[in-house]
C-alpha cells in the first residue's frame, strides 16, 4: 500500500535522510515549486559533531537536535514521514519503506553513514558506537553507572574494569572524546567522586595509522597528540585492535589492555538499500556519482552528503565526509533542480578543526594553521553557528559558558529508558 502523502501538481522530490545534506536540500526546495517528501527514521535532525558532548554530560540531547516538523511549519509543499527505506524500485520510480511505498519523480539519497565495525561481530556486540543521540545517551549512562559501581567495589582489578576506558579511532570524534574524558577525570571526579582515586582512571586512545587526525595535516595531528598526552591520555598510534572481550582489548602486537568500556570511533560505512545495481557502490558502500551528483546508471536518482562518492584528481578517495561537503552539495543540487541546469560540483574547502579540551584546539584554514586558545574560540563559534534553531544556539552557548566558568557540568544524570510491551497499532495502510 502507498503511504498517505498529498498528491500535488508539483514535481515530487523524495529526500531520504535529514542530516546536513538532506535537511539543507529540503529547506532550499521548500521555497520553490516542488513537492518535497522528507523521509527519516527520526523526527528530528541531529548535530553529529557534538554527540560526544552529550555522551560526556556537557550538553542536553535536545540542544543538538531540532524537530523536522518545526523546521517546515510554514511550508505547505513539504511532507515529512518517519520511516525506513527498505528497497528502491527505480524502474517504477518508487521506494518501499517499512510503512508502505512512496512514488517519486526525483529521488535524493542522503541517509549518511553508520559505524564501521569491519564485519567483526565481537566489535559490534561489545564496543560502544557514537553515531546517534540515543547512542550518546547510552554511553553517558554507562560511564556514570560504572563510576557509581566503582565506589562500592573494593577489588582493584574489578574496579579497573569500571574505570578504564579505551577509545578506538584517532579522527576528530576519537580525539575529542578522549579529550573530554581526560577533562572529566581532571575536573569532575575529584569533586563528585571524592572516595575514588582519580589516578586509577586510565584513558587510552588507539589509532591504527601513524598519527592522529589523518584527514588533517601533521601539524594538527602532532599538536592533538601533545595536548592529549599533557592531559594524561595514553595515545597509541600505529596500533590496531584485533579482538575484544568483556575484560580486555587485544592489539595486533600481542599486547592487551584491561578495560570494560570501548568507545568505537574507528570509521564509518554507508548502509546498503536493496534495489540499486552493484556497480553503483564504491568504497565503504558509498554511492558513485557524477559531477552533477547523479548516481551512475540512473537518470533521476541523486546522492549527496557522506553517501556520495565523487572521485577527482584532487580527491582520489572521494570528498571528506564532513558537514561542509554535504551542505555545499545540497546547495548545488538545489540550484540545478530549480534552474534546470547541470553545473558540476566543486568543493570549496573552508578548513578543518578539532578540539581537545578547554583552550585547546587545532584549526586549519586554506591559507594558515593555528592552535590553542584562539583556535578553541573559532571551534566554539563555528559549531554554535552551525546549530539549527536560535534556541539551540543560545542554550549551547550558555552551557559552554557555565562549564568554562565553573569547571563543571550539571547534566550528569543516569536516565535509563523505560521499556514496556509495545502496543499493536494499525499501520494506516491496511
Amino acid at each position: 500500500m502507498a503511504v498517505n502523502i498529498p498528491e500535488l501538481e508539483q514535481k515530487r522530490v523524495v529526500i531520504v535522510g535529514a542530516g546536513f545534506a538532506g535537511l539543507k536540500l529540503a529547506r532550499l526546495l521548500a521555497k520553490k515549486n516542488f513537492q518535497v517528501v522528507l523521509i527519516d527514521k527520526h523526527n528530528y535532525h541531529q548535530f553529529q559533531p557534538l554527540f560526544y558532548q552529550v555522551a560526556m554530560s556537557g550538553l542536553e540531547p535536545s540542544s543538538i537536535s531540532f524537530p523536522l516538523r518545526k523546521a517546515f511549519q510554514r511550508a505547505d509543499n513539504v511532507t515529512i514521514r518517519i520511516a525506513e527505506v527498505e528497497e528502491i524500485q527505480a524502474e517504477q520510480n518508487r521506494i518501499i519503506t517499512n510503512v508502505g511505498l512512496v512514488n517519486y519523480d526525483i529521488l535524493v539519497l542522503a541517509y549518511g553513514t553508520q559505524t564501521n565495525f569491519f564485519n567483526n561481530q565481537k566489535f559490534e556486540a561489545l564496543a560502544y558506537p557514537l553515531k546517534s543521540v540515543s547512542q550518546a545517551l547510552f554511553v553517558r549512562n554507562e560511564i556514570l553507572s560504572d563510576l557509581e559501581d566503582a565506589l562500592i567495589t573494593r577489588n582493584f582489578e574489578d574496579r579497573q574494569l569500571m574505570l578504564d576506558i579505551v577509545v578506538v579511532g584517532g579522527g576528530p570524534t576519537g580525539v575529542e572524546m578522549a579529550g573530554a574524558l581526560a577533562e572529566m577525570k581532571k575536573y569532575i571526579l575529584p569533586k563528585d567522586y571524592k572516595e575514588l582515586d582519580y589516578n586509577e582512571v586510565d584513558i587510552y586512545l588507539i589509532q591504527g595509522g601513524s598519527r592522529l587526525l589523518p584527514g588533517m595535516s601533521e601539524f594538527a595531528g602532532d599538536n592533538a597528540k601533545e595536548y592529549l598526552e599533557n592531559l594524561g591520555v595514553h595515545v597509541m598510534t600505529g596500533c590496531r585492535v584485533v579482538d575484544l572481550d568483556e575484560n580486555y582489548v587485544y592489539l595486533k602486537d600481542g599486547s592487551k589492555i584491561k578495560a570494560g568500556k570501548v568507545i568505537w570511533a574507528a570509521g564509518v560505512k554507508c548502509p546498503r538499500i536493496n534495489g540499486l545495481k552493484e556497480v553503483c557502490y564504491g568504497p565503504a558502500n558509498r554511492l558513485i556519482v557524477d559531477e552533477q551528483l547523479q548516481v551512475c546508471e540512473y537518470d533521476n536518482v541523486y546522492a549527496i552528503g557522506d553517501l556520495a562518492y565523487l572521485k577527482s584528481e584532487e580527491y582520489e578517495r572521494g570528498h571528506p565526509q564532513v558537514a561542509q561537503v554535504a551542505i555545499q552539495q545540497a546547495k548545488l543540487l538545489a540550484k540545478n533542480l530549480i534552474k534546470k541546469q547541470s553545473k558540476g560540483f566543486v568543493y570549496n574547502d573552508l578548513g578543518s578543526m578539532a578540539t581537545i579540551g578547554r583552550n585547546k584546539a587545532v584549526v586549519e584554514l586554506p591559507r594558515f594553521k593555528f592552535k590553542g586558545f584562539f583556535a578553541w574560540l573559532v571551534w566554539l563559534f563555528v559549531h554554535i553557528n552551525s546549530l539549527i534553531g536560535v534556541k539551540n544556539k543560545i542554550v549551547v552557548f550558555l552551557n559552554w559558558t557555565w562549564n568554562y566558568l565553573t569547571y563543571d557540568q550539571s547534566l550528569r544524570l543516569i536516565i535509563r529508558p523505560y521499556i514496556r510491551p509495545k502496543r499493536k497499532r494499525p499501520t494506516g495502510n491496511s
